[in-house]
């Protein structure tokens, strides 16, 4: 039998409530008992939180920590995505500050190899300290209540992969003001010490421009002096790369962070995607496996992901989702389409895989064996005039009818022209759509054709915002008719009119021949 995980008269663990307080592992200074494991979970008021320290560490080495090990949790433990982080030998913990109220130490010793332990404090509403994630929050002391007098707060930035930037965005801002703010103030360095260059130092009401570090580290510094306060700041940092991404190329794929494995919890992650004037954006999801709908409301209220039509959050919502959902493709309406990420405090699952794809104009193409029939949805051109969409001369722009933009035009007018290809009959036009903003022209052209004898139309992208794209746009019909409006039956009814006249005359016609016949060989 093995012995138990925590032995008798062992204290070890539990809830620690106070203000500050100290705890340590078992028989510290003396070592630690094998085959060991303690939980401590720290709770403080709401709206506080809690800097975390460490005087002395040394547990039984192993690279990955697999032997003894102490981890870390910004929350509740056992939540993969509060996990701040594992450790192990004789190299500290940093001090840690945490996101909320709740913070979770856990030790664990195996059955060989014993060391002195560790001893820790803990106070909360102290500011500073250091941070780690893709993603955090920091606030200064009481905010938004006025701060104290006298404070001075560090609080060291460092990327979880140690090798992207940090970006910090100030949401809030009602510092002290003064000539080159010497009372009250916040600095930011380029790096995890104030010997690091200065990228700013802030006073007053202003916002702070949005800053974005040259190495995986910020410092942020907050000092107060005697007299005069404010409402003080909160400001937002993220790590590049996982969590702040811009796609500006045709096509790619994008993932939560950490993806396949658990995303981490408190995160607000923005993926970007700008194409050019002229484009609409498709996206589709791969996977999607997020903690679940609210049992309360049945909507999306903790862990989500939203995508924004024309690139920011003010933007038209395209959608929401969460859980194990399968969305359906979703497609912008815009050239420019912004994806949000939010996670909480709890429950961190899989995450994401999205995949998306630059597309032309949606638009459905037909033909009869005398007129070409042009339609193209109203909100994927929202911005555009009627006039700015014309086939062959501008004479021949689109009506609005209903929903969409209408093009009906006769074989014999707007610029079409006949041709041979492959033998084979066709009819040519070039129809115009004018993206143009001020000095800068941006007119994408289409050539429609038609082939009488089937009645079979084709679209295909001629010039565009890049002829090196050209390719990626070619047969249109076939790959973007789901785009459009469902086009409606009694219009496609319509569009044969020509066909059935000529059929009905072909009809009369041999009934008169036949009668005349008749009437001969009865005479």
């Amino acid at each position: 039998s093995h012995p138990p995980l925590c032995p008798p008269g062992i204290k070890c663990g539990g809830v620690l409530s106070a203000p500050s307080g100290n705890f340590s592992s078992p028989n510290f200074p003396g070592l630690y008992p094998y085959e060991t494991e303690c939980t401590w979970l720290i709770v403080v008021a709401e709206g506080s939180s809690i800097l975390l320290s460490f005087s002395h560490f040394e547990l039984e080495y192993h690279a990955a920590c697999a032997y003894d090990y102490l981890q870390v949790y910004n929350g509740a433990a056992r939540d993969r995505g509060n996990l701040l982080g594992t450790f192990c030998g004789r190299s500290p913990p940093p001090p840690f500050s945490s996101a909320w109220h709740v913070m979770a130490v856990v030790f664990r010793s195996d059955r060989h190899v014993a060391k002195r332990g560790f001893s820790a404090a803990y106070r909360k509403d102290a500011c500073g300290g250091q941070l780690t994630g893709l993603s955090g929050e920091i606030t200064s002391p009481r905010y938004p209540e006025s701060y104290p007098n006298d404070a001075e707060c560090r609080w060291s930035i460092g990327a979880p992969d140690g090798g992207t930037p940090l970006t910090l965005v100030f949401v809030d801002f009602q510092v002290e003001g003064g000539q080159g703010c010497g009372f009250d103030y916040v600095a930011v360095f380029d790096g995890p010490t104030a010997a690091a260059p200065r990228l700013g130092r802030y006073c007053g009401s202003a916002r702070p421009p949005r800053t974005v570090s040259s190495t995986p580290h910020l410092l942020i510094l907050f000092k107060s002096d005697f007299n005069i306060g404010g409402r003080g700041f909160k400001a937002h940092f993220y790590s590049a790369g996982e969590c702040q991404e811009v796609f500006t190329a045709i096509k790619g794929n994008f993932s939560s962070p950490r993806y396949p494995n658990f995303y981490p919890n408190n995160l607000k992650c923005q993926w970007s995607i700008q194409l050019p004037l002229g484009y609409r954006i498709r996206i589709f999801f791969l996977d999607m496996d997020l903690e679940g709908r609210s049992i309360l409301t049945g909507s999306c209220d903790y862990d989500h992901v939203a995508a924004f039509d024309g690139g920011a959050e003010n933007g038209s919502l395209l959608g929401q989702w969460c859980g194990q959902e399968s969305p359906a493709p979703v497609t912008s309406r815009s050239n420019r389409v912004l994806l949000v990420l939010h996670t909480d405090r709890n429950t961190a699952r899989r995450g994401f895989s999205i995949a998306y794809v630059g597309a032309v104009v949606p638009m459905n193409v037909s033909c009869t064996r005398t007129d070409f029939h042009i339609q193209i949805p109203v909100q994927s051109l929202a911005q555009l005039e009627r006039n700015r969409i014309y086939l062959g001369t501008p004479s021949c722009a689109a009506q609005v009818v209903g929903r969409n933009f209408k093009i009906h035009t006769r074989f014999d007018t707007c610029g079409t022209e006949s041709q041979k290809r492959n033998n084979t009959s066709v009819i040519i036009s070039t129809l115009y759509i004018d993206f143009s903003v001020g000095d800068q022209e941006d007119i994408h052209q289409y050539e429609v054709q038609c082939e009488p004898k089937r009645k079979e139309a084709s679209v295909t992208l001629i010039a565009g915002p890049d002829p090196s794209r050209l390719s990626q746009a070619e047969n249109l019909v076939d790959a973007q008719q789901q785009e459009g409006e469902a086009t409606d039956t009694r219009e496609i009814k319509s569009r044969d009119t020509s066909d059935i006249i000529f059929i009905s005359i072909c009809i009369l016609a041999g009934l008169l021949m036949v009668l005349a016949v008749v009437g001969l060989v009865l005479l």
